[in-house]
């Protein structure tokens, strides 16, 4: 039994979500033409209250596009210093769209919108980048999984409207977030300008995010995907995935969330381990104790047939996912509680 807990992008589609990929009505979506697609796009559109969606090979592609649809070259982006954007993105953000990122020092990769007011550079003074957008990201993915609270996000909609500035969601995995504090894709909605979903992650499709947004930023967006190369043609297969996830693997991600917290629990309690952040979702982050070698301990773990990923600094990420099943979770317990 090999235990893969290194990210919530390693699921393989379950055999129901095959089946709808094989049965699926295709066409050529770069003309439009493919109902499936165009079908994925109407629902997600409609599930956060907005005019349109696009589907996209990549959360990443869907993010750059975002910011390339909210910016001019030499404007720039407030996000944390763990944002995604920023981080894992292979520096997109100044490569596609030609803008720099002022990094707020946040806590697990949320701010205040007391920090986002004091980062706007004033638009007069042009020897500094114009300040054009906000990017949040929900969840934390190097915040170990942590959910904003909407009160926060609603306060930096105010100072977005006051200072004209866009709003952007990375909600890679938003999916989680809502489940974890029963908010709503439409209340998410009224406060974004636009919206990445990642359906390869939680959801366990095996591609595919969609970017949905207000009609008159999102009227280019389909320009900017030919121009980074997303342009798919019989998507739909891939489509097929995400409206089978929408309607079975939401609920189930609290089943995630529950492992997430019950390893954090025994993770806890060895002496190996120094701290072990806070779980709301599915991402555990833990940092080993000084005397603790992560080489040595991710090793002894590949050894029993745990796969876990090292971030550096003694820190290391565990990610529970629809293939880790109740079987993997007690075999994995075990193993931690006898190290």
């Amino acid at each position: 039994m090999i235990i893969d807990l290194r990210s919530d992008t390693i699921t393989k589609p379950t055999q129901g979500m095959l089946d709808a990929m094989l049965s699926a009505k295709v066409g050529d979506d770069v003309y439009k033409e493919d109902p499936t697609v165009n079908a994925l796009e109407e629902r997600i559109a409609k599930m956060f209250g907005k005019k349109s969606a696009l589907f996209f090979p990549t959360g990443s592609m869907a993010n750059q596009a975002a910011i390339k649809l909210h910016t001019n070259p030499g404007e720039q982006v407030i996000c944390d210093k763990y944002a995604h954007i920023y981080n894992y993105e292979g520096g997109g953000a100044s490569f596609n769209s030609g803008v720099s990122c002022k990094l707020i020092d946040g806590h697990r990769g949320m701010f205040t919108v007391k920090q986002v007011v004091e980062s706007i550079n004033p638009p007069d003074f042009y020897h500094s980048p114009l300040t054009s957008l906000v990017a949040v990201e929900n969840t934390t993915n190097k915040g170990g999984g942590a959910c904003w609270d909407f009160e926060e996000i609603k306060k930096i909609r105010t100072v977005c409207n006051e200072h004209n500035l866009g709003y952007h969601l990375d909600g890679a995995r938003l999916w989680n977030a809502l489940v974890n504090t029963n908010e709503t894709a439409f209340q998410y909605g009224e406060v974004f300008d636009t919206i990445s979903v990642c359906l390869s992650k939680g959801l366990g499709c095996p591609i595919g995010s969609v970017l949905v947004g207000d009609e008159n930023i999102m009227k280019g967006a389909i320009r900017i995907r030919k121009i980074f190369g997303g342009g798919m043609r019989q998507v739909g297969y891939l489509a097929a995935a995400g409206l089978y996830a929408l309607d079975h693997h939401i609920d189930r991600l609290k089943q995630d969330h529950n492992k997430a917290k019950e390893i954090g629990e025994v993770l806890g309690s060895l002496s190996q381990i120094k701290t072990v952040e806070p779980i709301e979702t599915n991402i555990i982050i833990f940092e080993l104790d000084a005397g603790v070698s992560e080489t040595e301990f991710v090793q002894k773990l590949a050894a029993n047939n745990i796969h876990i990923i090292g971030m550096g600094s003694g820190k290391l990420r565990i990610v529970t996912h629809l293939d880790y099943t109740d079987a993997m979770h007690e075999k994995l317990l075990s193993i931690f509680a006898n190290l």
